[in-house]
């Protein structure tokens, strides 16, 4: 363990509420940080100021100059290196304590629980959902919590999944999406400074756990908007019927599912007889931008509250952007009561491409 009286962690020390029990922590902490990028690169960064007393980089690609916009652990003539080897060198000059680990590999169900053993957190800065998965299981196998983090556009959320008591990926997503069906960072460009207000969260989430201060954002997922500059927390149970980390089998349970439909599908059920009532819970600016006549605006962080207003026995078909938020919203309502729901796969951005071309996309 490094000497606690360096003067780098001064302004830590004299911190009330943490002082030198919590630098002790956080110098025999032990993180894994799944992927380099965009969320890695900022966590890394803070978690090596900090004095993280080990730090394991998983990540296998090379620094492209596309990167250079939000990962700004890397610089122009890192083009074309490896970014472990970059990463290793940048973060021993932030802080020479720190040791540090890589592994030129791709995470998978295959190596996730050899990967993840050993380590306090885990932080999922990965992109592909293949990744997640298989981190949630791992950690989930090992007692290891994870910081999940993820962004698009101008937005980003963050939780911590797998903790002790509380939920894990799979109660608020438990089936993993087709592939294709969510758009990447690649597809629909970023924001340079989300991934590193995201990639921050993470950190500070991370430096919680190690050392136990404030309250980390267990069963709670936290949404970011930077455009509107809003930021809202949604309740995230945890589900009894999960199934990783449920206590009953879902064979025992009730029949409930949730449909994935999309929305040529979804336009041909509006012409009949039990056509579903469309809930659109993207936020109010958006829904100004474009929205189905035939929708209901309900934003998301307002969907608890409103639910009541909602009669269980209908059929809903849940609307937003891309379908990730829906589908949010439509584990959320299960859990509470709704068995006819329906996610819109590819949200109103789908609708538009492949219903009526005449809506704007944005």
């Amino acid at each position: 363990m490094y000497d606690l009286s360096d003067p780098r962690y001064a302004r830590q020390l004299v911190l009330r509420g943490f002082g030198p029990a919590a630098q002790e922590q956080l110098a025999n902490g032990r993180v894994l940080i799944i992927g380099a990028g965009g969320l890695g690169s900022p966590a890394a960064t803070y978690l090596a100021a900090a004095g993280v007393g080990t730090i394991t980089l998983v990540d296998t690609d090379v620094v492209d100059v596309t990167n250079l916009h939000r990962q700004l652990l890397y610089t122009t003539a890192d083009v074309g290196r490896r970014k472990l080897e970059v990463a290793r060198e940048r973060l021993a000059l932030i802080n020479p304590h720190v040791v540090v680990h890589t592994h030129d590999t791709r995470l998978s169900a295959a190596n996730a629980a050899t990967l993840v053993a050993g380590h306090d957190v885990v932080i999922d800065a990965t992109d592909n959902f293949p990744a997640r998965y298989a981190i949630n299981d791992a950690c989930l196998a090992h007692g290891i919590p994870f910081v999940y983090g993820s962004v698009a556009r101008f937005d980003g959320q963050v939780s911590v999944f797998a903790a002790p008591g509380g939920p894990c990926y799979r109660c608020l997503f438990p089936v993993m999406p087709e592939p294709g069906t969510v758009p990447t960072c690649a597809e629909e460009g970023v924001l340079g400074v989300v991934p590193g207000m995201i990639g921050l969260h993470q950190a500070t989430e991370t430096i919680k756990l190690l050392t136990g201060i404030g309250l980390p954002l267990v069963g709670h997922l936290l949404l970011v908007d930077l455009l509107a500059q809003d930021s809202h927390r949604i309740a995230v149970a945890k589900r009894h019927d999960c199934p990783t980390c449920g206590d009953v089998r879902p064979s025992s349970l009730p029949s409930m599912s949730i449909q994935h439909l999309n929305p040529a599908d979804v336009a041909a059920l509006l012409a009949g007889d039990d056509a579903p009532i469309i809930i659109d819970v993207r936020e109010p600016w958006e829904y100004d931008l474009v929205h189905l006549p035939v929708s209901t605006l309900v934003p998301l962080n307002t969907l608890a509250s409103k639910a009541s207003d909602l009669d269980p026995s209908r059929s809903y078909a849940l609307l937003c952007h891309h379908g990730m938020r829906s589908e949010m919203a439509a584990n959320w309502m299960m859990q509470h009561g709704f068995s006819r729901l329906i996610n819109i796969d590819g949200g109103i951005d789908a609708w538009s491409m492949d219903v009526d071309p005449a809506l704007p996309r944005y």
